[in-house]
């Protein structure tokens, strides 16, 4: 017997709601255990090129002007302005 829409809209939300909320729910048979004894094998897997990059963008090098001098200091300079402009001047404009 075919549906009303109304109710075929219904079964649709409810439908979706069902499976957007599987998405947080742990998967039967996963072991706590196991997956800390995979982490650090995980994390080791995932390290990237050698050399010194930034803290706060960690796929972008450390600035060469941003060594940690000053208060605050985590190597974030995305647009390079420390190597065009000198640190302190840097610092007083964002201190006005």
């Amino acid at each position: 017997q075919p549906q009303s829409l109304p109710a075929m809209l219904r079964t649709a939300l409810l439908a979706a709601c069902v499976a957007s909320a599987t998405a947080f729910v742990p998967a039967q048979g996963f072991a706590p255990m196991a997956l800390k004894a995979n982490r650090g094998a995980a994390m080791s897997s995932l390290k990237m090129q050698e050399g010194d990059f930034s803290p706060a963008v960690p796929f972008l090098k450390r600035p060469i002007n941003l060594d940690g001098s000053y208060t605050g200091d985590v190597g974030f300079d995305p647009l390079g302005f420390s190597d065009v402009f000198d640190l302190r001047v840097l610092r007083e404009a964002e201190l006005k």
